[in-house]
């Protein structure tokens, strides 16, 4: 980039988070750069369902990494072209760290853990048969989707996602997302050391393919963090991440009425971004 170019997006930062806008106008410069490429400990296998460490002598390490179920080609390539026709139909609205989002859920204040159904009018109607679809593998049967969030990447917006964990208040097990028009890596971490790495942060390598789907569950959800960094937006990337709500907000829950006010309107694929 040369000196003093702005690019021309808006900036939707806020905190210490940053995009490529707001560090060229503040001379600020993003956690990772060009030049301190992340570094992997392990990289995930899908099909062992394992973490795998490749030594410089050429021996193998691999060790059980539950949590992570990866579905390739869940949508095809005209589906896609079609996803995102409909959403470029839509507003995108400026979110943290380059991102642009389109929300379809419920009104959340999750530091005082308040939840109102507000201007929510149910997920896109487009994502329907993704959900009937989502519904056929054994690990979703039972999944019903209550929030739908649409984010764009791009690198000339410095786009990424800093690591890090879910709300599990309001959101429950499953974290779904569909990733769209690039290929990426969705970078797992955890503190104090895993496997034969006794000490620091691990890091683990998901690659997630073009037209893939991505489920996190048990430890992946709730002891891994997860990130997208910014040297694995090569092109523009589309994600959508469907949530599903807690016991909370489920059959026997404390707020299991509007738990179910809530699923009522999500599933009836109606819906506009908020």
């Amino acid at each position: 980039m040369a000196d003093g170019y702005i690019p021309s997006f808006n900036c939707g930062c806020k905190g210490i988070r940053t995009c490529l806008r707001c560090e060229a106008q503040k001379s600020e410069q993003h956690l990772l750069q060009e030049n301190d490429l992340i570094q992997y400990d392990f990289t995930y296998d899908p099909v062992s369902k394992t973490a795998v460490r490749e030594e410089e002598s050429g021996s193998r390490q691999s060790y059980a990494f539950p949590g992570v179920f990866l579905w390739e080609n869940f949508v095809s390539e005209d589906e896609e072209r079609e996803l995102i026709a409909r959403m470029d139909q839509d507003v995108w609205r400026e979110s943290q760290s380059g991102r642009r989002k389109q929300d379809f859920g419920p009104k959340v204040n999750f530091k005082k853990r308040r939840v109102r159904v507000g201007d929510f009018t149910g997920l896109p109607a487009i994502s329907r048969h993704l959900v009937d679809r989502m519904s056929k593998a054994p690990r979703l049967a039972s999944f019903k989707p209550v929030e739908q969030c649409n984010l764009d990447y791009d690198p000339e917006r410095g786009s990424a996602i800093d690591p890090h964990l879910d709300d599990s208040w309001l959101w429950g097990e499953h974290l779904v997302t569909i990733n769209l028009l690039s290929d990426t890596v969705l970078t797992m971490s955890l503190d104090g050391g895993w496997g034969d790495v006794e000490h620091g942060e691990v890091r683990v390598a998901v690659r997630l393919p073009r037209r893939s789907l991505v489920v996190l569950y048990g430890e992946a959800r709730h002891r891994w963090k997860h990130a997208i960094h910014r040297e694995h937006i090569r092109g523009r990337r589309v994600c959508s991440t469907f949530r599903e709500l807690s016991a909370e907000f489920l059959q026997g829950g404390e707020q299991e009425k509007l738990g179910s006010e809530l699923l009522d309107l999500a599933l009836r694929f109606h819906g506009a971004p908020l």
